[in-house]
């Protein structure tokens, strides 16, 4: 479902470094923010996470910051749940912050469906860009469009984004049965 110029839906939920994370604040320190939809246990997402790196590294000192959420269904207390994400956040290098969305209510409110799929929000909380990372599944090399470096480019330069909505493809969110 499109998003496109709606206002994100607010959130505050744990990182697995133990903070609450409240999207208002960080609207009120970046001038754009991409919030990423992945998960520890997603071979999309593996295939993404160098790429995702290098974007966060490149844009960081910008007024930009990726914030990484796994909203996938875990049988596991929370607690455990976190330590498996921290251990993959660690074991990859993460250099954003990763949070846990135990009740899937912030991807069901964002409308996400697959891993990994990017809400790209500027300073006012809207949602400029939506969709996947770039056009090359399976590898950078392979990419022609980099949708989401050129909408953050877009963004931080108060520009249109000139494709804003690109279908992501990847693994299903794993959605917690209803009884």
């Amino acid at each position: 479902m499109n998003t496109i110029g709606n206002y994100a839906p607010d959130f505050e939920i744990p990182g697995i470094d133990q903070e609450v994370y409240h999207l208002g604040s960080y609207l009120k320190k970046y001038k754009a923010i991409a919030v990423v939809f992945m998960g520890n246990n997603s071979s999309s997402v593996d295939r993404y996470i160098e790429r995702l790196k290098q974007i966060q590294t490149d844009f960081a000192n910008q007024n930009f910051t990726i914030v990484g959420i796994d909203s996938n269904h875990r049988t596991e207390p929370i607690a455990e749940s976190m330590a498996v994400m921290k251990e993959y956040a660690q074991n990859k290098g993460l250099n954003f912050p990763y949070l846990r969305d135990p009740t899937q209510d912030v991807a069901k409110s964002f409308k996400a469906k697959v891993v990994p799929t990017v809400y790209l929000l500027d300073s006012d909380s809207i949602i400029r860009y939506q969709g996947c990372i770039d056009d090359g599944e399976k590898s950078i090399e392979e990419a022609k469009y980099h949708h989401l470096r050129d909408s953050i480019s877009a963004v931080l330069s108060d520009q249109r984004v000139s494709k804003d909505n690109i279908e992501a493809t990847g693994d299903s969110i794993e959605w917690r049965t209803e009884n």
